[in-house]
């Protein structure tokens, strides 16, 4: 007796009603209605004419969904024009993919960039701690059109392509982002950062205060270091190896400190040095490391050790200032979350100002995730990638049914997560 269909008889009709692909993101979607998220943006809308079918607001909160929902350009929108679960959080009808770039680049006239910074930060302050780290980077976004002030710089995945360089600002607790500027891909990394970083302490609230700056080589500068000294925030900074600050450090009478002595032998020390740029001596910790081999001590340091110098103003030991600043480290997988989970280098139209209004709204997008599994994810989801949410949460089939004035999403019987995702439910529901 057979029991399997031959697939070339199977027929198919395309009149399913009320459906959804993406059921998995109505905790999500919920955790929005709950914060009154619409609300956060209802001041744009007098841009628009009062009679818009789209007012502002809800552009972008269309954007941040998409975003959510794996959407990484503008015409990937046109999967959720006809998603029930978005229509019904959207009103009954999402706006056309077309029409987005024409509003981003429409409000962006408007430089409204410093307000949706401060939007964001309302909507994070609760979330950060009373005392701040803030890590300093950037990014490289390669173009391929025309798209304005883009332009040919340093780019080590598309050498000679067009290309912004994004400056970006996150707390080191809590991978929360603070702040972000978008450049043209010829500005050199420390370009524009200390007004980035004099923006980022303007928008925190009174109670809170930065405790330590962090940054690797491409910030290094008396500038810089002049700028975090003026306002008393510690920080510390990678600095480049190079043959004068090699003699500096070996012709210092201080011993060498181990901290290590395993396979990996670890010592350490610091030393007072001036760069030919610098106005004044700093400190400088340096850390050098080699594996163990069955010679003498001389060969070890003549040929085998790897040197990282950092620049600070901490009394620490250089172990403590050099696993302080390797914390920083995670940043890069901030970064990657931001560029390949929520498509920051993805760049939506030719408007340069357009395209820094929409870095902004992604990192928005970006930091709404991070608080909603902050607060209402399961502990083994909180580190979970956006890549990794969607996959196991987000992508599920689910369809509307309506029966006795009540609404029931109806999500396919094999999905994995049941339980956490009737708990996220629970979770946002708490909120007030």
């Amino acid at each position: 007796m057979k029991f399997t269909t031959n697939l070339s008889n199977i027929k198919v009709g395309f009149n399913l009603k009320s459906s959804t692909n993406i059921a998995g993101l109505l905790p999500f979607l919920q955790f929005l209605k709950q914060m009154e998220i619409e609300g956060t943006f209802r001041c744009f809308d007098s841009i628009k004419k009062g009679n818009s079918k789209f007012p502002f607001r809800k552009i972008i909160i269309y954007l941040i969904i998409g975003w959510m929902a794996s959407c990484s350009r503008l015409f990937h929108f046109r999967s959720l024009e006809k998603d029930a679960l978005v229509q019904q959080f959207m009103g009954g009808s999402c706006p056309h993919y077309s029409l987005l770039g024409k509003d981003l680049r429409y409000l962006a006239k408007f430089n409204v960039q410093l307000d949706i910074k401060e939007l964001m930060h309302d909507i994070i302050e609760p979330a950060l701690p009373s005392s701040l780290i803030l890590d300093f980077d950037s990014t490289i976004e390669t173009v391929y059109g025309h798209q304005e002030l883009a332009k040919v710089g340093p780019n080590p995945h598309k050498p000679g392509r067009k290309s912004y360089h994004p400056l970006l600002v996150y707390e080191g607790k809590t991978r929360l982002c603070l702040n972000a500027a978008l450049r043209p891909g010829n500005r050199h990394t420390a370009d524009n950062a200390i007004e980035l970083a004099e923006e980022t302490l303007n928008l925190l609230s009174e109670s809170q205060t930065v405790s330590y700056a962090r940054f690797d080589k491409g910030f290094a500068g008396e500038d810089f270091y002049r700028y975090w000294e003026g306002k008393q925030i510690d920080y510390a900074g990678k600095l480049k190896w190079t043959g004068r600050l090699a003699k500096t450090v070996y012709t210092d009478p201080q011993p060498w400190i181990r901290f290590v002595d395993e396979d990996i032998v670890i010592e350490g020390k610091t030393v007072s040095y001036q760069a030919t740029s610098w106005d004044k001596p700093r400190s400088v910790s340096v850390i050098r490391k080699a594996a163990r081999f069955e010679m003498d001590q001389a060969q070890l340091i003549d040929f085998i050790w790897e040197h990282e110098a950092i620049v600070h103003t901490m009394d620490w030991s250089p172990m403590d200032i050099w696993r302080f600043y390797n914390q920083r480290a995670c940043m890069e997988n901030y970064i990657k979350e931001a560029k390949y989970g929520f498509s920051i280098n993805r760049i939506p139209t030719g408007s340069f100002k357009a395209n820094e209004l929409d870095l902004l709204i992604k990192l928005f997008a970006y930091n709404l995730f991070e608080l909603f599994k902050m607060d209402h994810c399961p502990a083994p989801m909180k580190s979970y990638t956006i890549q990794r949410f969607r996959r196991e949460i987000v992508q599920a089939a689910g369809v509307f049914v309506y029966h006795a004035r009540q609404i029931m999403l109806k999500i396919q019987e094999g999905y994995l997560h049941k339980k956490a995702f009737s708990n996220m439910v629970q979770s946002v529901k708490q909120l007030e």
